[in-house]
């Protein structure tokens, strides 16, 4: 009896020691809980997707220890309806900088809130920057952007919610803002919608304006741009680029071959800088410099700059279709970077878009060329020049993944000295599958279906006889 009592005490010691250490236990797990919901969210949370789609760049960052001015964003959203991604970004933005405050307007309570700053149908999750007086709308469909993939005949979608918001703020705090003017009175090409639209989010001003009807460039221009002329422009004009140019302006041109005559006067700007241009159309021969099974839609190579750099990083490739051969002259100086070049197997057909055959023909002009130039000019002036009218057309843009247009959007920052806030690239939110070849595959099936198996079963039947004759020589 005795003995009995004596095994109850120590499993009524054991069980009461054992609930204390539990409680304790609990206890501490309370706390640490308590604790890590008061830290915040920065403190507690780590970015593993692959596009660091729940964290801001460095970018954004600079922007926001620079700011100096109190900024709202008014988050349009009903109740339960809000997009997770949008909101872990938002909260980002308020830990970041005391001058950032996001306030959320319900429509359901606030109906004519957004009236106020647009004219747009308000979806959920759409947001507004204001600072001041100044403002700016960012739509959901700003956000997360649908893109056709034409190789695959399907969308691409891709998370623009920080270039948004931070190039919002940016435009905000900040009345003086880049601006460039367009050229026109030459039969000039409309600006591609994504392209426009990429310098409207980059907070680039952009205003027409001819030099038929003025005697000089606007005074508070920071870069002149000239977009497919389809007719060549005066000597006085030329007179009046070149002057430009060299007294410190920046200039950037995308013009190739014309249907009707040549473009002259135009391409006598690069004469100055030792550079000359071949009449007709570049074809190139080298199957590995040519798409779609066409010559003159080229894959040109692409050199090192600041320009093309990211381009190279991110092992994309720039379509330049129907274009106009340039040749770069040693001058001895290094004033002319060749961005992009063709083949050694290329060559310009004379015909032009008349051109009937791909083979070489008496009177066209072998090759390779320069595609595409960047000059810097006396008095720290720069010329950007592209050898093609066409090849930031939206069906070239996307044939290309969207390359051509980071192209052209890294030769504006180029010319007119890019900010931190408009360097901020969306983000995909597509999959990304893993590509093996089959000798790969074949391999790893093996593996997985024979090998594994067969190497368990071995440490199965191992296990088994070891147990065996242990228990054998008990």
């Amino acid at each position: 009896m005795k003995e009995k009592k004596l095994k109850n005490r120590i499993a009524l010691q054991g069980g009461s020691y054992s609930l204390i250490i539990t409680a304790i236990v609990l206890a501490i797990l309370i706390a640490v809980n308590i604790l890590a919901a008061a830290l915040p969210k920065t403190m507690t949370q780590y970015d593993i997707s692959s596009t660091k789609l729940y964290s801001v760049t460095s970018n954004t960052k600079v922007v926001l220890n620079g700011l100096e001015k109190d900024v709202t964003i008014y988050w349009i959203v009903q109740s339960d309806a809000e997009d997770d991604v949008i909101e872990n970004l938002l909260d980002k933005y308020e830990s970041l900088s005391e001058h950032i405050e996001v306030v959320k307007k319900n429509p359901d309570i606030y109906p004519t809130f957004a009236e106020q700053y647009t004219s747009e149908a308000v979806q959920n999750n759409s947001l507004v920057v204001e600072c001041g007086d100044r403002s700016r709308f960012i739509s959901y469909s700003d956000i997360y952007l649908y893109e056709t993939d034409m190789a695959s005949y399907s969308y691409d979608v891709s998370f623009d919610g920080e270039g948004a918001i931070t190039s919002a703020i940016d435009y905000v705090v900040n009345e003086n803002q880049p601006k460039v003017y367009v050229l026109e009175g030459h039969g000039e090409e409309e600006l591609p919608t994504a392209f426009s639209e990429q310098i409207e989010k980059e907070n680039i001003e952009l205003s027409q304006f001819s030099l038929l009807t003025q005697d000089a460039i606007p005074k508070d221009a920071d870069g002149i741009l000239i977009y497919g002329p389809a007719s060549d422009i005066s000597e006085e004009e030329k007179e009046l680029l070149a002057a430009y140019a060299a007294g410190g302006g920046k200039l950037m041109v995308m013009a190739g071959p014309t249907e009707d005559g040549t473009l002259t006067n135009l391409y006598s700007i690069l004469a100055d800088y030792g550079v000359e241009t071949v009449d007709g159309v570049v074809v190139d021969t080298d199957r590995g410099h040519y798409a779609f099974q066409a010559p003159y839609i080229l894959l040109p190579d692409i050199a090192g700059s600041e320009i093309t750099d990211p381009l190279i990083e991110e092992n994309y490739y720039a379509i330049m279709p129907i274009a106009q051969g340039l040749v770069v002259q040693d001058t001895g100086t290094e004033a002319v970077t060749q961005l992009l070049t063709t083949s050694i197997a290329s060559f310009s057909k004379s015909d032009g878009y008349a051109f009937s055959s791909y083979e070489k023909e008496e009177g066209d002009t072998d090759g390779p060329f320069a595609l595409a130039v960047s000059i810097a000019a006396e008095n720290e002036g720069q010329i950007v020049w592209f050898a093609s009218s066409l090849f930031l057309d939206d069906m070239y843009n996307a044939y290309s993944s969207g390359a051509n247009l980071d192209m052209a959007m890294n030769a504006i920052s180029s010319i007119i000295g890019e900010s931190e806030a408009v360097s901020i690239r969306t983000k995909s939110l597509n999959y990304n599958y893993l590509t093996i070849s089959d000798s790969t595959s074949s391999f790893l099936k093996t593996i997985m279906i024979a090998v594994f198996p067969l190497v368990y079963l071995g440490i199965g039947i191992c296990v088994y006889v070891g147990r065996r004759k242990m228990n054998e020589a008990k």
